[in-house]
């Protein structure tokens, strides 16, 4: 994997966008590889709504967005607000690509793919509508706040410019691919209490910790008169997939196979 971007390709273009859009797909297209089943990449044509990118193998989709910046940061500006929520509900849903670069060095900083079985309606971030003079007007866009995803459903190719090897691209979306069984609102409690579990600084913990988020997850799930016992059982699940150690009652470890 090169992390540099090849400038010369960009030379008939002369729109910023144009040329941003253009280094980071070619730079995707020949150093993406699918963290399914690690095949190569191809591109769809232009301006297809739904993807940008398709594994020659398994045939996984991928969206790319990217940025200039050092940085992925906690959210991504992404297009139309409803018609994001509606491709979270349909079967043509991509995962999504995240990329950053460093515009000086020419060079690739980050580098992530986020599953799409992670992507739920509350990380989909509403924008103000855009004014009365504006061309669109009344079009409302949206931001995909990447920080309510738990730390798991992040995994990294390159991170703060480092490559991370292809063999545990692959073992890190193996792992967390049991969750794309999970529906409805079952998935959205294994997500949150993963993500309750990020937010606790201690690697050993306790089944008290977890119960200091219990308020936080009663608003999310009103109708569960049984949060103390929804939560122990996405505990259970973490356990038994690796995710988490148990070592006495009531006491848990985090296993960081991320690195």
């Amino acid at each position: 994997m090169d992390l540099k971007l090849d400038i010369n390709i960009s030379n008939q273009y002369r729109s910023k966008a144009q040329i941003a859009r253009v280094l980071t797909e070619n730079w995707v297209r020949i150093n993406g590889y699918c963290p399914n089943c690690g095949s190569e990449l191809i591109e769809f044509e232009n301006n297809r709504p739904v993807a940008d990118f398709l594994c020659n193998n398994c045939k996984e989709e991928f969206e790319l967005k990217s940025k200039k910046s050092l940085k992925i940061g906690k959210k991504i500006v992404d297009g139309a607000y409803s018609k994001m929520i509606e491709r979270l509900f349909s079967e043509n849903n991509p995962n999504f690509f995240f990329l950053t670069y460093d515009i000086t060095k020419l060079q690739v900083t980050n580098f992530i793919i986020i599953p799409k079985f992670f992507f739920l309606p509350d990380i989909i971030e509403k924008r103000k509508p855009l004014s009365s003079n504006a061309r669109r007007a009344g079009w409302i866009g949206c931001n995909i706040n990447i920080a309510k995803i738990p730390d798991k459903g992040r995994l990294y190719y390159v991170k703060h410019s480092q490559i991370k090897p292809k063999n545990q691209v692959i073992r890190e979306w193996k792992k967390v691919s049991f969750i794309k069984k999970q529906k409805g609102e079952n998935k959205g409690w294994l997500i949150d209490v993963m993500k309750c579990i990020d937010n606790i600084p201690k690697v050993v913990f306790t089944l008290s910790d977890v119960y200091k988020f219990e308020n936080i997850l009663k608003g999310k799930y009103p109708k569960n008169n049984f949060i103390r016992d929804k939560i122990r059982q996405q505990l259970q699940i973490l356990r038994d997939k690796g995710f988490i150690e148990f070592k006495n009652r009531g006491v848990y470890k985090k296993i960081d196979y991320i690195d």
